[in-house]
């Protein structure tokens, strides 16, 4: 009789521990939810937080708020998530060159891509445009690389930060054209972007949605995509390849991450959640003409696909000898 009321006792623990658990996981979310973006307003890693943010407030019956954290190369924004209360109401809108690029670039970024986070949900990939300012005297990318070669030192690029993709990207640029041109970071791809409608600076090689509008409203030049196929926002523009330069291929990708911890419910969650937004018809269009594709992973996924990331840019880095710090 007493081993009975044991068992049943135990029984009765056990539904009351996964009623408890159901029970959290509908009432999440009580309260607003923040997506921190670790860059300015303006550039491709805020549009795609914006891309999400109204949609998926709809779908949770919560404000999810966008709250731009730029600085130190994303790595203010990346700290802020990764050390925040792992309950899910802090998400961080990562993107790739600051997610698996600033752990090789810094000694002491202040945060671990595998260990503070927890993967939630792929977003958007986009490839890199190399957008020029109007006034340049080079109409394509084989003019382009003529006049740097004709002008040593005369032109400089915008970068998002030291050692971010763009960063890199114009290194490795001048590695495979021989060309010198002088960096010069700023604090996102927004700003950038002004400069360069602005003639500050002569070069930007970034995603398309931080640049598609003005190349279409001829206010800058596209001179070539960095994908192996052409762009459907900007269907007029060769690829790098096209153009006569081989190997300069680059692909940014943003993705949804929550701090290490946060209970895997709410992860699959917000992961279901997006799956339903990303397969919407009109956010597809969106994110197409703005210059980015949708792509969905499961968190599991996500983390793979991370760790592979992680190494492969931390071998282009290396090869080219960047470094931030």
């Amino acid at each position: 009789m007493q081993r009975r009321q044991l068992i049943k006792g135990g029984s009765a623990a056990v539904l009351a521990g996964a009623a408890g658990r159901l029970f959290a996981q509908a009432k999440y979310p009580e309260r607003p939810i923040t997506i921190v973006v670790p860059t300015a307003p303006g550039g491709t890693t805020d549009f795609t937080a914006r891309l999400i943010s109204e949609p998926l407030s709809r779908a949770l019956g919560q404000p999810v708020v966008v709250d731009n954290k730029p600085g130190a190369s994303g790595n203010i924004g990346n700290q802020i998530v990764a050390r925040a209360k792992p309950d899910g109401y802090t998400l961080l809108l990562a993107y790739s060159g600051y997610q698996v690029g600033n752990p090789h670039l810094f000694k002491k970024a202040g945060w671990d891509p595998i260990k503070d986070f927890a993967p939630v949900a792929m977003l958007t990939r986009a490839p890199q445009v190399l957008a020029a300012k109007a006034s340049l005297p080079a109409n394509n990318l084989r003019e382009l690389i003529a006049y740097a070669k004709a002008n040593p030192g005369k032109l400089n690029y915008a970068s998002s930060g030291n050692g971010s993709i763009q960063h890199i990207a114009g290194e490795l640029f001048k590695q495979l054209t021989g060309t010198s041109l002088t960096h010069v970071p700023y604090k996102g791809s927004g700003p950038a972007v002004q400069d360069l409608l602005g003639g500050q600076v002569d070069l930007f090689i970034t995603t398309p949605a931080a640049v598609v509008s003005q190349v279409k409203a001829d206010k800058l030049k596209a001179l070539a995509v960095t994908s192996q196929t052409r762009l459907i926002s900007l269907p007029q523009v060769p690829t790098a390849a096209e153009s006569g330069l081989q190997n300069f291929n680059l692909d940014s990708w943003f993705a949804l991450y929550a701090p290490a911890g946060t209970p895997a419910d709410i992860v699959q969650r917000l992961n279901a959640e997006i799956g339903k937004i990303l397969s919407a018809p009109e956010v597809r269009k969106k994110a197409e003409e703005s210059g980015t594709r949708v792509e969905q992973m499961s968190p599991a996924q996500l983390g793979e696909f991370t760790r592979k990331e992680l190494d492969y840019w931390g071998r282009v880095i290396q090869s080219a000898s960047i470094s931030a710090d």
